[in-house]
């Protein structure tokens, strides 16, 4: 069974469906989009696909095809493998997203994504230019060694990149009963809002039930709409700095720090973490939003 590269593939079809969505944006006024920010997100995009070619992608080729040869198990290339293979490759995207969020190196690797303060499909592009080793190394390898072959877990994850392009969109409005299982452009409004209603949920990529297992399952309230970007925003459309201010921020933190706990927080501690806890985590950011809350009037 040979695996087809189907994000290359469907590169045309995402940029199809942008201007289509502009189009439609233009005639009814739902969504919304901005010349410079759309600009970023597709520069982003197109950064995310070449950089890794310059030594990334032959590293991870390196690394799992030397693993493979220790598998565990020998997998077949068969479509109940495929299908196998796709499941626990979705479980293991909600725990990377999910780490993401909640521990800052991974979180200056996945930030880029949620840089944009507006919600449509060219923001599904916006996609990181340093997390794709770092990400793939971790958390895909142990896939590699239970017995997935190297290609069968790209093409399952680029399924799942593909799903997850059409979520993002403010056009769509709940679905039904499919929104039972899987992920939806509402459920992952929510993943993407600041509100702290909102903040740390919905990680899932294609089936929204890890959240619901897990606990991280938020739905989207029609009285509060959701607000986009991230709780200290860039204000700047500059590829550059969307894709290493969070780096420099680490740096500049850690050389910072006084003591190994110091520099154990500023990287793997949540975002927003510091020793004097002088600054807001997620985490602050809801206790507090609950605690304003609680003493106001029931409505």
């Amino acid at each position: 069974m040979e695996f087809p590269d189907v994000v290359k593939l469907a590169v045309p079809v995402f940029i199809l469906l942008i201007l289509v969505e502009l189009a439609a944006w233009k005639l009814t006024g739902r969504g919304r989009y901005e010349t410079r920010d759309t600009a970023a997100s597709l520069i982003m995009g197109m950064g995310s696909e070449l950089i890794p070619h310059f030594g990334g992608l032959a590293l991870l080729s390196a690394v799992w095809s030397s693993v493979y040869q220790f598998r565990i198990f020998d997998i077949p290339n068969a479509w109940w493998a495929v299908i196998l293979c796709f499941l626990l490759d979705d479980l293991r995207y909600y725990w990377l997203h999910r780490v993401a969020h909640e521990r800052r190196l991974f979180w200056a690797t996945h930030v880029v994504h949620h840089s944009s303060q507006h919600y449509n499909l060219s923001t599904a592009l916006r996609q990181t230019w340093t997390g794709s080793v770092l990400n793939g190394l971790i958390f895909k390898t142990p896939l590699v060694l239970l017995g997935f072959h190297p290609a069968m877990l790209a093409f399952v994850f680029g399924l799942n990149l593909i799903y997850q392009f059409w979520i993002h969109t403010e056009m769509i409005n709940r679905m039904g009963p499919f929104e039972i299982l899987f992920n939806t452009p509402s459920h992952h409004r929510v993943h993407h809002a600041t509100n702290p209603k909102y903040l740390d949920a919905n990680y899932a990529g294609v089936l929204i039930i890890w959240d619901k297992i897990f606990g991280t399952f938020v739905p989207e309230d029609d009285a509060e709409k959701p607000r986009y970007g991230i709780v200290k925003n860039l204000g700047t459309f500059n590829p550059f700095v969307i894709a290493f201010n969070e780096w420099i921020g680490i740096i500049k933190d850690v050389a910072s720090a006084k003591s190994l706990r110091d520099v154990i927080g500023y990287t793997l501690g949540a975002p927003g973490w510091s020793p004097d806890g002088s600054r807001l985590t997620s985490a602050k950011i809801k206790d507090r939003w609950a605690r304003v809350k609680a003493l106001s009037p029931a409505e």
